[in-house]
């Protein structure tokens, strides 16, 4: 309270002005203009973030641009190539950062924290936010190979489950080879990064295991390394072992101002030590390749070596490399004991497979307690994000993890029944209440006392929250204007938390009434019905101002991007049925103006093509019978890497991550949701289970069966298999374990076959006729 009678303004305003600043207050007011006024301006969590991303832009813009002659990460070869279509002028930008080529892929083991990430190039950073390992090849005629450089042609990476995951990239450069390894294993109840370097030459050279101060975001600060004695290990900072299977014959190190180590690997000085005060000292552990049988006239050199890297224990000495093998096996089975029991989806198409099966193994790593949207820049939690990514990880069967991450939810909540991932963002109490009656819905257990405690609570914020009905049509009973989801624009009354704030308290009616708390019950059933007429009520204002009824992102807006957020009536909550005409002309506004290469372009921060924003209209589009939605849902496929990982937003030209975190969870729950509502999908508007609305016809043509085998659905579990007859008969049939209750009707919903509604039996099959090629759809 003191501090309101200090006259800091004053203060604040003569000090800057003394020196020659702007006045501060005067800027942050302007800015505040341009938004709607709200409790919360931006998040103090997201400040938090933003600073530590732009120190280290900070850091990159002093330690890059004047030393163009080291060994950088992928992204800064490409972004500063001014021949490169990633180039990035940097005239006047403060800080410099990866705009252009944010992807990377985690490894890991299921319930492990620890998430070593690759780049596209192969780097290896193995510790959260630290310094990274490379494999180079440098010839006796000085030619470095360094993947980093090299050209699209020259590099090939894919991700491996056997069922452990692993990251394998190959380079080629002339007679040059060099093939990386990647993989977590298990050693003692402790994870730990393998790289498995092999290099192949055609003339005399080295292959060099290079230790680098930077990771995929930039500068990661080396202050002082040093080999063992007995030239087994580097110890860095005195404290993070990184063991190599074999002592190196050379060893090179170098501090800043003498240049990066890659400069001087031909030099002959052998040093085991150095301290850099600027914080960039680089190694490189070089071994000499043999010479082996000749192949095809030409000789060849090679070699191989592994490094290790304790992923907790830092200084813990490693056991002995014939271990490796051991260790993998047991990373295999905790991999095969989480998969073991999930429903099993057969695709004809081998792409869309393969990034189906590596987001289901992306989710189980990221959830090893709470859910995580990535590996690195989205290492926390986020309500908005986890309730996305439990609702896939409930449909593929996790069901105990996501029981896990729910059961921690009340320690989010505070004592008002906020539940506070980050501060100002109003949507988080309604998404919350809906996943948590999404999971007590779908597996019939029994609510926890603490949990249906802090669903009431939530509830009752909800209510709380709303602003009075005397505020006028346009935002009387809304939500107040809040920061939301960071993609809809700056702060505002928006339409998105208003939604799943009346799913949410509908949600919670549910859980009350299924425990005879019929007050609570019909106060959160008037509330949510309450909430949605002001909504429609608003949304007339906006009729009248826009001359139709596409939904704007909140009252005053026009359509823009942001209007991607007010489809969550279709998807995925489906509180207004399928052909409601607002989401009809909102789906045709964002599918004319707002798509790029037939993906969503998201103006607002992203500056990108978002993949599951793209998958949103998709859904939105599916659900409403508009096959337009089957492009989009190739658009999307097509901007996944080759390891099927999705940044959060996509470079429009350089085809690169440009936003968020490089492998973006959310995302890849979008795509397992996109395949599994293609084969079926749950229609409670209508109390329908829908059958194959998604399924494509050249999926159909191509003669093999469409699968989804104990697919967990809202009335129990069901299986469903399509295939393709003669004379363009398309035959369905599924098989269900009801539980207690049952859908109303199955909807056989094929595109171009007629839809059929049928019995809700256990067993029930249809053979439909699906339309010439030439008719219209």
């Amino acid at each position: 309270m003191w501090w309101k009678w200090l006259p800091w303004r004053i203060l604040v305003r003569k000090f800057a002005r003394a020196r020659g600043f702007m006045d501060p207050l005067t800027v942050l007011s302007r800015l505040r203009r341009f938004s709607q006024p709200s409790e919360v301006m931006e998040p103090i969590e997201l400040l938090r973030a933003g600073f530590a991303f732009h120190a280290r832009g900070l850091m990159n813009s002093r330690a890059i641009q004047q030393n163009l002659d080291w060994v950088w990460p992928y992204w800064v070869e490409k972004q500063f190539n001014p021949r490169d279509s990633s180039f990035v002028p940097r005239a006047f930008s403060l800080t410099h950062v990866n705009l252009t080529h944010r992807n990377w892929t985690a490894l890991g083991v299921p319930d492990y924290e620890e998430l070593p990430i690759v780049d596209p190039r192969g780097l290896v950073t193995p510790c959260f936010d630290g310094w990274s390992l490379d494999g180079w090849i440098f010839t006796d005629s000085g030619e470095l190979v360094a993947p980093s450089r090299l050209t699209e042609a020259e590099v090939e990476q894919k991700l491996r489950f056997d069922p452990q995951l692993r990251i394998e990239t190959r380079t080629r450069k002339g007679g040059a080879r060099l093939d990386s390894k990647v993989e977590t294993v298990i050693c003692r109840e402790t994870p730990r990064c393998v790289l498995s370097v092999t290099a192949r030459a055609e003339e005399p050279a080295w292959l060099v295991l290079a230790l680098r101060p930077y990771n995929p975001e930039g500068i990661s600060f080396i202050n002082k390394l040093a080999l063992s004695p007995e030239r087994k290990c580097w110890l860095v900072e005195g404290r993070r072992r990184v063991d190599f299977e074999r002592s190196p014959e050379k060893h090179l190190v170098s501090e800043y101002s003498n240049g990066d180590v890659a400069l001087g690997l031909s030099g002959s000085a052998d040093n085991n030590q150095v301290s850099c005060p600027v914080g960039m000292a680089t190694a490189a552990a070089m071994f000499r390749m043999k010479q082996g049988r000749e192949n095809g006239g030409s000789k060849q050199f090679t070699a191989t070596v592994k490094a290790s890297v304790n992923l907790i224990d830092a200084a813990k000495p490693e056991p002995p490399f014939y271990n490796l093998q051991t260790e993998a096996e047991e990373a295999a089975a905790k991999w095969r004991r989480e998969l073991a029991s999930l429903p099993s989806m057969l695709l004809p198409d081998k792409k869309y497979q393969f990034l189906f099966d590596a987001a289901v193994r992306s989710m189980i790593l990221h959830s090893p307690k709470d859910v995580y949207p990535g590996p690195y820049t989205y290492k926390r939690f986020w309500f908005r994000d986890a309730a996305f990514i439990l609702k896939a990880m409930l449909c593929v069967g996790l069901k105990g993890r996501v029981r896990s991450a729910l059961e921690r939810f009340p320690d989010y909540q505070t004592a008002f029944g906020y539940f506070r991932s980050q501060e100002g963002e109003w949507d988080s109490n309604g998404q919350a209440l809906w996943i948590l009656e999404q999971y007590f819905s779908f597996t019939r257990e029994a609510v926890p006392k603490k949990i249906l405690h802090s669903i009431e609570q939530g509830g009752e914020w909800l209510i709380r929250k709303r602003l009075p009905l005397e505020a006028g049509p346009l935002y009387g009973g809304l939500l107040p204007a809040g920061f939301s989801a960071e993609h809809l624009g700056a702060n505002d009354y928006y339409y998105w938390d208003d939604f799943w704030a009346a799913a949410g308290l509908k949600s919670a009616a549910r859980i009350m009434r299924r425990y005879d708390k019929e007050k609570a019950f019909r106060k959160f059933t008037e509330q949510a019905e309450d909430m949605l007429e002001s909504v429609v009520r608003s949304l007339k204002q906006s009729e009248k101002r826009l001359g139709g009824k596409a939904m704007p992102a909140a009252p005053t807006r026009r359509l823009d991007a942001g209007t991607i957020g007010s489809l969550a009536p279709g998807y995925p909550l489906r509180l207004w049925p399928e052909n409601d005409s607002r989401l009809v002309e909102t789906m045709n506004f964002l599918f004319n103006s707002c798509l790029l290469n037939n993906g969503f372009f998201q103006d607002m921060i992203h500056s990108g093509i978002n993949p599951y924003l793209t998958l949103h209209l998709a859904q939105t589009l599916m659900r409403a019978g508009d096959s337009r939605f089957f492009q989009l849902v190739q658009a999307t496929a097509d901007l996944a890497s080759s390891t099927g990982q999705w940044p959060e937003a996509v470079h429009p030209f350089t085809g690169g991550g440009c936003m968020g975190d490089g492998q973006h969870v959310w995302a890849a729950a979008e795509w397992i949701m996109m395949m599994r509502n293609s084969l079926l999908y749950e229609e409670t508007a209508s109390d329908r289970l829908v059958f194959g609305a998604g399924v494509k016809r050249d999926w159909l043509e191509s003669g093999q069966e469409i699968v989804f085998v104990n697919a967990p659905v809202l009335w129990g579990r069901v299986s469903v298999r399509f295939f393709r007859q003669q004379n363009n008969k398309v035959k369905c049939q599924w098989s269900a374990e009801w539980n207690n209750h049952r859908p109303g009707a199955v909807a056989v919903r094929l595109p171009d076959c007629q839809q059929q509604l049928m019995e809700p039996r256990e067993e029930g099959e249809i053979t439909l006729t699906m339309k010439a090629e030439s008719e219209d759809n």
